[in-house]
């Protein structure tokens, strides 16, 4: 009985009590769903409208673009350096761009155009093909779970593959490599060379379906007046190599993109705050789902500044081609087998402006020659007895000799345990010499007998000799001056010093020898640059100019016809010599009888015709080639450098110009600067009558 009872209560508790928990339960659902629909139809009601606006929301961004870099005008007004326009495709990179709608894009673009000048990667196909979610499973699925994420892994299983792809395929990966590299909202050139008609119409019926995607208007360099000087002019990186690596900071730092294209040496590196100009802003709206809304232009920007050389466009090829015509004879000859090139340099002795500056190299071991005017700045070499004018005038300045009393004994040089040191004509030609014929026969026993004195050297003949310690530098200092052995200052990146020879041997002994060789040119090396500003200051009377190949500065106007100059560069003394008019004379009149003299032993004569009247100093020196192949060979090549310096005319010169051959065979030297020479002045004298 007590069983049946317990078993009833329980029972009957069950059924009470369940339906009132469901009835609590249901009850909290119902008050907490009413309080839910409550509260969004109060944010509808109260806040509906500014959700909308802020699904609707739109950010505005401020993107800048590169405008055409300034033009180089040659000293005429001719374009040295103009800038081609191209037709080109262009696209910018939305802030929520996918990888997706890349490939789509990329894939639709390959239908209208095709990029032939640029190969893909193995890499770049294999991307692109792995865009595509399809191609993306398949490769899955042929590697190990745990590999199937690895994007590395997959394009090594995409190239394992070895897919032929087609031409349009390859087009499109080339396009999708461009745009998956892009900045967001930056606008990149997806093809800005040889876009044709064609290509440019289909593109633009298709752009509603091409999000991003333009047509815009690129630029390149153009050189309607030849390349003779591209290499002094330099060259600008493209839009795939951006920003030199080694000066990336730096120009992150002034504002530049990675990708902006920008002078990477010479004229181009040296000018590029001015070239650039100033980029055109634009402001990009975007939805808030990233896709570009509007583009608007804020500023134009401002092309690059016009840079006018001193150089004449005419001038500088008649030079350029004079100097390649005399050094190709000079090797159907044999004399220049050995030799690494050729350079030549005109410049206005009353301004330090540059005329003409070129140069070419040649490669003994492959006889190739190219162009390299650069080579006035940057190759130094052993010049001769071209300086022998320096010389002379430190004698005079520091009273070594004097006016009246500048003769001096034309006796060689026996130093203790050494070859004679002695001139090119025979020991004995001549007692003595004064400075002017000391000049006009070229003698190194005359420049020799002037540093003993200049330098106060004890010497004996074949026994002693004894010099001070700063004896070099007593010479070198003299030398300087006139701008010898350092830096002249042009307005051209990559200019070096020269190159100065040990004054003291491995036992700290001064070089004697080696000084006396330094008196008449036989030592130190210098650049044709400063050979040619050594003789511009003789010519122009005493004032060391700095050369310079940019005139002024301006801006071009929008038709190309006119330019309107902001800034004229003005003459620069880096030092004027303390010499007097009269010590002056004695070299100027040594140099116009290097050419105009009578004496046989005269080393520039055959130029004694040509109009208007040369003014000069000569020069050899010896040097030596060392078989890249065999660079210990204890035995190499015996060569010369033949140079010449001069002016024109030899009263009030309007030229000055330095011609330096080096590395000729001694017994086929001929008169090949002289033949440079004459050109030049001759060619000068036509353009400017």
């Amino acid at each position: 009985m007590d069983y049946f009872r317990k078993n009833n209560g329980t029972g009957s508790n069950k059924k009470s009590s369940t339906p009132i928990r469901m009835k609590i339960i249901l009850g909290v659902i119902l008050v907490l769903f009413s309080l839910l629909i409550g509260q969004l139809a109060y944010l509808q009601l109260s806040y509906g409208s500014k959700f909308k606006a802020e699904v609707e929301k739109t950010d505005s961004t401020v993107v800048s673009s590169q405008v055409p870099r300034g033009v180089m005008y040659d000293s005429r007004g001719r374009v040295l350096v103009g800038n081609k326009a191209n037709n080109a495709i262009t696209y910018t990179k939305g802030a929520s761009t996918s990888s997706l709608q890349i490939y789509n894009i990329s894939t639709a673009l390959s239908n209208y155009i095709s990029i032939t000048d640029e190969k893909p990667t193995d890499e770049m196909l294999a991307e692109y093909y792995l865009a595509n979610q399809d191609n993306t499973t398949k490769i899955q699925a042929k590697l190990p779970k745990n590999d199937r994420q690895d994007q590395q892994k997959l394009i090594a299983e995409v190239k394992r593959e070895h897919i032929k792809y087609t031409a349009k395929e390859k087009t499109a990966a080339i396009i999708f490599n461009k745009i998956s590299g892009a900045y967001t909202l930056s606008t990149i050139y997806v093809k800005n060379k040889n876009l044709t008609d064609k290509e440019l119409a289909q593109v633009g019926e298709h752009l509603s379906e091409l999000p991003g995607v333009g047509i815009g208007t690129d630029w390149e360099r153009s050189y309607p007046n030849g390349s003779s000087i591209q290499s002094i002019i330099g060259s600008v990186s493209t839009e795939k190599s951006g920003l030199p690596s080694d000066d990336l900071e730096y120009y992150l730092v002034q504002g530049y993109s990675r990708n902006d294209r920008v002078g990477t040496s010479y004229l181009e590196k040296e000018y590029e705050a001015l070239l650039k100009g100033s980029k055109s802003t634009s402001e990009v709206i975007t939805k808030s789902n990233g896709d570009i809304q509007q583009t608007k232009t804020v500023y134009k920007g401002q092309a690059g500044a016009s840079l006018m050389l001193t150089i004449d466009a005419k001038y500088q090829k008649k030079v350029q081609s004079t100097l390649k015509s005399v050094f190709n004879s000079a090797l159907s000859s044999g004399a220049a087998s050995y030799s690494n090139g050729a350079y030549a340099i005109a410049m206005n002795p009353q301004t330090g402006a540059l005329l003409a500056v070129a140069g070419v190299s040649h490669n003994p071991k492959t006889n190739k020659t190219v162009d390299n005017a650069l080579g006035v700045i940057n190759q130094s070499f052993v010049m001769g007895s071209a300086v022998k004018g320096a010389t002379v005038a430190g004698g005079l300045m520091n009273h070594v000799i004097s006016l009246t009393n500048n003769t001096l004994p034309d006796t060689a040089i026996y130093l203790p345990g050494s070859a004679v040191k002695k001139s090119v004509y025979p020991i004995g030609t001549f007692s003595s010499l004064d400075a002017p014929t000391a000049l006009e026969v070229s003698s190194n026993i005359y420049m020799m007998q002037l540093a003993l004195r200049w330098v106060h050297a004890k010497y004996v003949p074949k026994e002693y000799i004894w010099m001070p310690n700063n004896a070099f530098e007593t010479i070198r200092r003299n030398f300087s001056m006139f701008g010898l052995g350092q830096r002249t200052g042009v307005d051209l990146p990559g200019e070096v010093s020269g190159i100065a020879g040990s004054a003291f041997d491995a036992q700290g002994r001064i070089r004697s020898g080696s000084l006396l060789d330094l008196a008449y040119g036989n030592f130190d090396a210098y650049t044709p640059i400063q050979l040619v500003q050594y003789v511009s200051t003789i010519a122009n009377g005493g004032y060391r100019l700095q050369p310079y190949i940019v005139q002024s500065v301006g801006k071009t106007s929008q038709d190309g016809k006119k330019i309107y100059i902001d800034y004229n560069k003005k003459p620069n003394v880096q030092q004027q010599i303390p010499w007097t008019s009269d010590e002056l004379n004695v070299i100027r009149q040594g140099f116009y009888r290097v050419v105009h003299g009578t004496n046989g032993w005269g080393t520039a004569h055959k130029l004694k015709d040509v109009k208007p009247s040369i003014s000069g100093k000569t020069g050899t020196a010896q040097t030596f080639y060392y078989d890249p192949d065999h660079p210990y060979n204890k035995h190499p090549r015996e060569l010369i450098n033949a140079t010449f310096v001069g002016y024109a005319p030899s009263q009030n010169p309007k030229l000055a110009i330095a011609v330096v051959f080096p590395g000729l065979d001694p017994d086929l030297e001929g008169s090949y600067t002289l033949q440079v020479a004459r050109e030049m002045v001759q060619d000068y004298s036509k353009l400017y009558k």
